[in-house]
């Protein structure tokens, strides 16, 4: 529609719009950037009209073609359900044999609930997004998402570090293994796990949630995550990196460098022993767990150890599908190929029935 000099306008507006477009006008008039003249301008409102807070989110997933996204249901129901199976099972093996009522069992034991709820937390939706029946997500349960996936993967950064402390005490220090890892400082240890895990990350959930969305709505992704809502922001992001980048190194690299460190003074104690047998079944102890923090370590650290908010999502999608989905299967079969005493327990569990 023209407009013909001097002609009055009229724009329907809702409550919320009112509220926003006084705010715009008054600090722009405020600053002197907002020049009078532009107020009859019908562009001008119509922009600022459309720059309204974006209420849900559209999950993009994995597009292509109907055969392609069924495929990735039927592989993510499939990983989904061995990981419930397996990490369930760990739990009632551990549960049921007496011989594994050790600390080590113990942290294992927290390790394989977590992943439980890490990995439902994240494929249930996924699935909803690729069959194209549930892709869109309300803002709150966008936030909601994305503190409860950091805070478990904070979490598991804390018990993995725990769990090689456990390791070390037990090869390095093996005389008074009993006396310093009591059964209270293991409980003690995996609720401060917990608790450091979600507190870590409540500062930054909070920060996100203040951020301002206008628009895009899509989030190339099958969740909620850091950089995409950092991607869809239309305001000052820069808190939100800055505290997303120290939880990391707080998080993150602290958790790692104390497990680097326990397995340096376990590998120089396993090289002093004298016997081949005596080196393997001590190395034999702590390889399964070795073999998690790498994978673990190593896929988080891409993901959130960085300065900025600047890898390709379509990159962060494909580790977040790792790190998320894959990692939680490989942990009970990691542990029960490469734990002899996982093994015994489990044969004997079978012999019973």
């Amino acid at each position: 529609m023209e407009r013909k000099p001097g002609q009055a306008v009229a724009i329907s507006l809702n409550q919320g719009d009112h509220g926003y477009l006084g705010r715009m006008v008054h600090e722009k008039m405020s600053f002197g950037s907002f020049p009078l003249a532009n107020l009859t301008d019908l562009s001008t409102w119509k922009d600022m009209a459309n720059r309204t807070s974006v209420k849900e989110f559209i999950l993009l997933g994995f597009p292509g073609t109907w055969q392609f996204r069924v495929s990735f249901v039927v592989v993510f129901a499939l990983m989904y359900t061995l990981t419930v199976i397996g990490n369930a099972s760990i739990i009632a093996l551990v549960w049921r044999s007496s011989n594994l009522h050790t600390p080590m069992y113990f942290f294992l034991c927290n390790l394989s609930f977590l992943e439980i709820w890490y990995t439902t937390g994240v494929v249930p939706k996924a699935i909803g997004v690729m069959l194209g029946t549930s892709q869109t997500i309300s803002f709150s349960v966008c936030i909601l998402q994305l503190f409860f996936l950091l805070s478990l993967g904070s979490t598991e950064c804390f018990l993995l570090s725990v769990m090689a402390y456990d390791r070390y005490l037990a090869i390095c220090c093996p005389l008074r293994y009993s006396s310093l890892m009591s059964s209270v400082l293991s409980v003690q240890l995996a609720l401060s796990s917990w608790l450091g895990g979600f507190l870590a990350i409540s500062l930054l959930a909070f920060l996100t949630s203040r951020l301002t969305f206008c628009g895009p709505d899509v989030i190339n992704h099958f969740l909620c995550d850091i950089d995409s809502c950092l991607a869809l922001s239309c305001s000052d992001t820069w808190p939100v990196e800055l505290a997303t980048f120290l939880v990391s190194i707080i998080v993150v690299v602290a958790s790692c460098v104390v497990t680097l460190v326990s397995y340096m003074y376990i590998i120089s104690s396993i090289m002093r022993i004298q016997s081949g047998h005596g080196r393997k079944k001590a190395f034999s102890t702590c390889s399964a767990h070795l073999s998690v923090v790498t994978i673990w370590y190593g896929s988080t650290m891409f993901l959130y150890v960085k300065p900025s908010a600047q890898n390709s999502l379509d990159v962060n999608k494909i580790v977040n599908t790792f790190n998320t989905v894959v990692t939680p299967l490989l942990n009970p079969f990691i542990y029960t190929l490469r734990n002899k005493e996982v093994k015994l327990a489990l044969g004997r569990a079978f012999q019973k029935k």
